[in-house]
């Protein structure tokens, strides 16, 4: 087994999948595993919504891209996935087989970091499992709407913070990705 330090290290976001949806219990250890972290005064403000319905995921996909292209002018950082936007063909989530969505209970105070850990913990526990994932920024627009975060059983309280596609990478691993670089940064000592 690699350890914690070679896991972080080796981690990759992965954006092509084998067409195996990881099983519900699978998926159910990896979240139960993943909430082991500090959290603001104990108040441990996460919950999950776990999608591996295809079609949702497509729709949900179609309706994120067209709600981007419509308000493309209010966040020009966006602009460089406009042609993702206006590609029928192209889906955010990758045609991953599952998502999980982190939401955290907007009456903790701290729940953005909190489900932030929790969230860097799926990744890292993905890894360990040999699956792969990735955090879809282009989501956060459709799974923070009222209406979609009702259909998945979210109370209003609740505010995304973290979709997550994960399944078994359809690549081998090994040898296959160029290891992660890490740009020079300075640590201050007093």
């Amino acid at each position: 087994m690699n350890s914690i330090s070679e896991i972080l290290k080796q981690r990759k976001s992965c954006r092509k999948f084998k067409d195996q949806v990881p099983s519900k219990e699978t998926l159910n250890e990896l979240i139960n595993d993943a909430v082991w972290v500090p959290s603001g005064s104990n108040m441990q403000p996460w919950r999950f919504a776990v999608i591996s319905n295809k079609e949702k995921l497509k729709s949900y996909s179609d309706k994120a891209k067209k709600m981007w292209l419509e308000n493309l002018d209010e966040c020009p950082y966006m602009k460089a996935y406009e042609s993702t936007f206006t590609n029928p063909e192209a889906n955010i989530f990758y045609n991953a087989p599952s998502l999980i969505v982190v939401y955290g209970d907007s009456e903790s105070f701290w729940f953005n970091y909190d489900c932030s850990m929790v969230a860097l913990n799926i990744h890292i526990l993905a890894e360990e499992r040999k699956m792969g994932c990735c955090w879809i920024g282009e989501a956060h627009n459709i799974l923070a709407i009222p209406s979609v975060k009702q259909e998945l059983g979210i109370p209003e309280n609740y505010t995304l913070v973290a979709p997550i596609i994960i399944g078994y990478p359809d690549a081998d691993r090994e040898g296959k990705q160029n290891p992660n670089k890490r740009k020079p940064f300075k640590i201050n000592f007093f």
